[in-house]
């Protein structure tokens, strides 16, 4: 097995390295690297991680995340509902399972199928719960996935869920290795592997380009190979569709990020689904859907980006391009997701980032007519309401979560019938308590113009009744990428840490984000990264032009995608901000694409190495903008070294750059918790509170 959190420095070609006085940062477990790591914990630890409100802070979100007053979610398998649930007494996590019947109940029965702790603790490792697969219809074995210390990276047991015993391999048992990929059930004694199989069995970004057959009780090496992608494709996987009369097998092969490729296996053969590499397909009984994130000309008619399209799948496959369109964007709204039951097919919409609900019916007979169409009635104006199917293969039955910024999340039960009358009201099962008072708080929906004229959608929630003249600590949260939403959702543990002590909260919906569709995403990527960043910048004035704020007492935060952004607001604008949390972030763009999983990422930002590109993608390098001679905000700089998908050499090297030239920064590095920045409830607490208290100190009046 490859060393997947060894940095590939020496891979590539690396022209740029020699000027690069902090590499050896990059080091993930080198002793230098981690003895610098350990001097600045032990500085944060002593210094913010005993300031006046941390602990009280720590413990109070600590109690939130262990509170067993959670909604437990669930998901149907057989005659059970099961659950993965962490509190005080199970930190790293049991996974459990109830009847249907139980489940209604205000405390329901549940039998232990898997104790994470237990388990580690036997074995000596520091388990993380990564998900399970139950092999259906018969529901008696999973698949489950287990990470050391929460990297991507990980490894599969097999379980027996009459035994509740994990089946050794000796006894004919599924174990796949440690390394990010994974494996799922084709029959009770076949499995689809993709992982690492050796030297050259990886992509560039470290994911597998290989997927196999595997036997029962044969060895792993001797599996059959189904479909090799090549070194630059960004991962490959095979998974079969279980939906009985409907049972087929599909290669995805995902080429980079928005650009992809579905087969349907058939015997030895492959049979390529021919859309647009852009689009996402969904095959579901004998129906496909085509959600475009390009404008696609079929028989000359143009089907625009966003549009989702609805086709009879076998038909399809045989030439037929009879295509019906299920939803087509508008300026203001957009598809955030598809649910299947057994009859329908729910849409999730997104109108100025508030959702809604439709119910699309196929027709019995495609011939006979298009798809039947109905709303269903969603949740809070300003907040967030998103469906999955509690059996899509047996029942039209919907679990429905609706939540806010000041409602606590409610879990209802929908059922949807044949449209003849109205859909019955869904029936509410469960609802988080509320973690935090609400009385007097107000959320809000403004819109900013950003430097090009766009309109830019932000929520905000503060005090109703707060003075209008700037003084109002504010947290501003944004991510603005990978075509991912930020909508609104009940949050004890920021609602206790900021909204309680009297902070307003808003979060930007900026361009490349999903917010209005892949057209509001594509709009920021690569070379007109800078949308985003003057989008949120946008945002920024407006909540001072406002008077709800000012620039000393607005704070950022974001991670990941979004560190990037609040690296950027660092060194591109520091005087809008009072302070600035930047958590598991891309900063070093010009190497990013030779670390870990970065190479995947090239259809977002651009290759550095291409020098044309390198000329777009440097303007968004803030490792390479820092200037020692300018005067920054204070900087909080946090990730994990256990992360194997950005790796923490990036905020590693931002903070040593930043130190040497004198700026305010406080850094901690956890060594579990891998992208997610904590591996249970006590680290997932703590690192919560360094950022809410880094702010609330430097902003708080």
């Amino acid at each position: 097995m490859s060393d997947q959190r060894t940095p590939p420095a020496t891979g590539r070609p690396a022209p740029h390295d020699v000027d690069d006085p902090y590499l050896w940062l990059e080091e993930v477990d080198g002793d230098d690297a981690l003895a610098w790591v350990r001097a600045r914990n032990a500085e944060t630890t002593a210094t913010l991680g005993t300031s006046r409100g941390f602990a009280g802070t720590r413990d109070e979100i600590r109690e939130v995340l262990d509170s067993d007053a959670k909604i437990p979610d669930v998901s149907k398998a057989g005659p059970y509902l099961y659950n993965f649930w962490k509190d005080a007494e199970h930190p790293r996590g049991i996974w459990r399972r109830t009847t249907p019947e139980e489940y209604r109940t205000e405390s329901p029965a549940w039998e232990t199928v898997l104790d994470v702790d237990a388990l580690g603790a036997a074995e000596g490792e520091a388990w993380v719960w990564h998900g399970a697969s139950i092999l259906r219809p018969g529901c008696r074995r999973a698949l489950v996935d287990l990470s050391r210390g929460g990297a991507d990276a990980d490894v599969t047991r097999e379980l027996d869920l009459e035994t509740l015993e994990i089946v050794a391999p000796e006894d004919g048992g599924f174990v796949r290795p440690e390394s990010k990929g994974g494996a799922g059930w084709i029959d009770e004694d076949t499995v689809y592997v993709y992982t690492d199989f050796g030297p050259g069995t990886l992509t560039t970004a470290g994911y597998p380009r290989i997927v196999k057959e595997w036997r029962r009780g044969t060895p792993l090496e001797e599996a059959t190979v189904v479909y090799e992608g090549t070194a630059e494709d960004m991962y490959v996987h095979a998974f079969r569709s279980h939906t009985p009369g409907y049972e087929r097998d599909f290669v995805a092969r995902s080429l980079a990020f928005y650009s992809s490729e579905l087969y349907v296996r058939d015997g030895d053969d492959l049979v390529l689904v021919d859309v647009p590499r852009s689009a996402e397909v969904g095959v579901k009984r004998d129906h496909m859907v085509i959600e475009l994130r390009d404008d696609w000309e079929v028989d000359g008619h143009t089907y625009p980006a966003g549009a989702l399209l609805g086709t009879p799948f076998d038909a399809y496959l045989e030439g037929q391009r009879d295509l019906a369109v299920l939803f087509e964007p508008t300026p203001t709204t957009s598809l955030a997701g598809t649910t299947w039951t057994r009859h329908h097919l729910v849409l999730t919409l997104l109108d100025d980032v508030t959702n809604r609900l439709e119910v699309l019916t196929p027709p019995a007979d495609p011939a006979s007519g298009g798809w039947a169409r109905r709303p269903l009635p969603a949740g809070p104006e300003v907040g967030t309401v998103s469906v999955r199917a509690v059996d899509g293969d047996e029942s039209d039955d919907l679990w429905l979560v609706t939540t806010s910024y000041l409602s606590p999340t409610t879990l209802s039960l929908a059922h949807l019938g044949d449209g003849s009358e109205p859909d019955p009201a869904p029936e509410p099962l469960k609802s988080t308590p509320e973690f935090f008072p609400t009385d007097g708080l107000v959320a809000e929906q403004h819109f900013a113009t950003s430097a090009d004229g766009t309109r830019v959608p932000y929520f905000l929630v503060r005090a109703e009744g707060a003075p209008l003249d700037g003084t109002t600590p504010t947290l501003l949260y944004g991510y603005g990428g990978f075509e991912i939403s930020l909508t609104p959702a009940y949050s004890g543990g920021m609602g206790r840490a900021w909204l309680a002590r009297g902070g307003a909260y808003a979060v930007a919906n900026i361009r490349g984000g999903g917010e209005y569709g892949p057209r509001w995403h594509q709009l920021a990527l690569k070379e007109n990264r800078y949308r985003a960043y003057e989008d949120f910048e946008a945002v920024a004035r407006d909540l001072v032009a406002r008077g709800v704020t000012a620039p000393a007492r607005l704070g950022i935060q974001g991670g990941s995608n979004g560190g990037l952004l609040t690296g950027n607001m660092l060194v591109r604008t520091p005087e809008l901000f009072g302070a600035v949390v930047i958590q598991v972030p891309l900063l070093d763009m010009r190497r990013y694409t030779r670390l870990l999983a970065g190479a995947s990422w090239a259809a977002e930002y651009g290759d550095p190495d291409d020098p044309a590109q390198w000329e777009h993608v440097r303007t968004f390098s803030p490792y390479h903008l820092v200037d020692p001679d300018r005067m920054y905000p204070p900087v909080l700089l946090t990730t994990s070294t256990r992360d194997d998908r950005v790796h923490p050499g990036h905020a590693r090297k931002m903070a040593a750059r930043l130190l040497a030239a004198g700026k305010d920064v406080t850094y901690y590095e956890n060594i579990e918790g891998g992208h997610g920045g904590a591996a249970d409830n006590e680290q997932a607490a703590f690192m919560s509170a360094l950022a809410y208290r880094f702010l609330w100190e430097r902003l708080a009046p």
